[in-house]
């Protein structure tokens, strides 16, 4: 018996990284998932797994996700779960960031699972529960990074915050968590960028980098009926690097 049995979960940025070692360890724990992503090659593959539908979504889009909600609970009858995963992240600095650039990561980093919040949660209301978990970042709990992405993520730090007390007596649960440096395709970068990936492990308490699993199995904790009595909690996945 699976700890989602019986659950419709929505991932998105569920076609890699994170996202991807989500959807196959919630697929496991007996949910329907929707992989949602706009990385087509990448729902392909995720898409032939048992129990697993991608579909196309711009998170940045207020449109999208009002169709794809729709969609989804006219197609399953319900919808428990939403995991707003997706993003992108930037190695500019303050001073190379343009008007553009910030725009395009708050539109998609913030903005992104907000819209997803707001046209998910009625559905979530009129069932009388669900579980939302927003994926932040350690970025946005300490000093790091004076930068759009920090400050993208800062925002969903709050947006989970005021969600949870919102929609908290309807029934729906809102926690976040916040990883540190996970060895996925977005952090290819890092490994180009001379030594900075061993200077990390090297300052990180526990000694390595984060791993998907690392995130996804807190994740399945928060999204599943173990966390019932937990809302508008924050838990840092970084290895403690953080805590220093």
């Amino acid at each position: 018996m699976g700890k989602l049995d019986g659950k419709v979960a929505i991932i998105t940025g569920g076609a890699s990284g994170i996202g991807k070692e989500m959807v196959d360890i919630f697929r496991n724990e007996g949910a329907d998932v929707i992989a949602a992503d706009l990385d087509e090659e990448g729902l392909k593959l995720v898409g032939q797994w048992t129990n697993v539908e991608g579909i196309r979504l711009d998170i940045s889009s207020d449109a999208d996700w009002q169709e794809a909600a729709r969609k989804i609970n006219d197609q399953y009858g319900r919808i428990d779960i939403l995991i707003n995963n997706a993003g992108i992240t930037s190695e500019k600095s303050a001073e190379e960031t343009t008007v553009e650039d910030w725009e395009l990561m708050m539109r998609i980093n913030s903005y992104g699972p907000f819209a997803g919040i707001k046209h998910i949660a009625p559905y979530m209301v009129e069932q009388g529960k669900g579980a939302i978990v927003n994926i932040s970042s350690y970025t946005a709990q300490i000093g790091l990074g004076f930068n759009s992405y920090s400050a993208s993520k800062g925002a969903v730090r709050t947006i989970s915050k005021s969600a949870s007390t919102t929609y908290g007596k309807q029934g729906i649960r809102v926690n976040a968590v916040f990883p540190g440096v996970i060895e996925t395709p977005m952090t290819k970068k890092l490994k180009e960028s001379g030594g900075m990936l061993e200077q990390l492990e090297q300052a990180t308490p526990l000694g390595r980098l984060g791993r998907p699993e690392d995130v996804a199995n807190a994740v399945l904790f928060l999204a599943s009926d173990d966390a019932d009595y937990i809302t508008g909690a924050e838990l840092v996945i970084d290895g403690g690097f953080s805590a220093q």
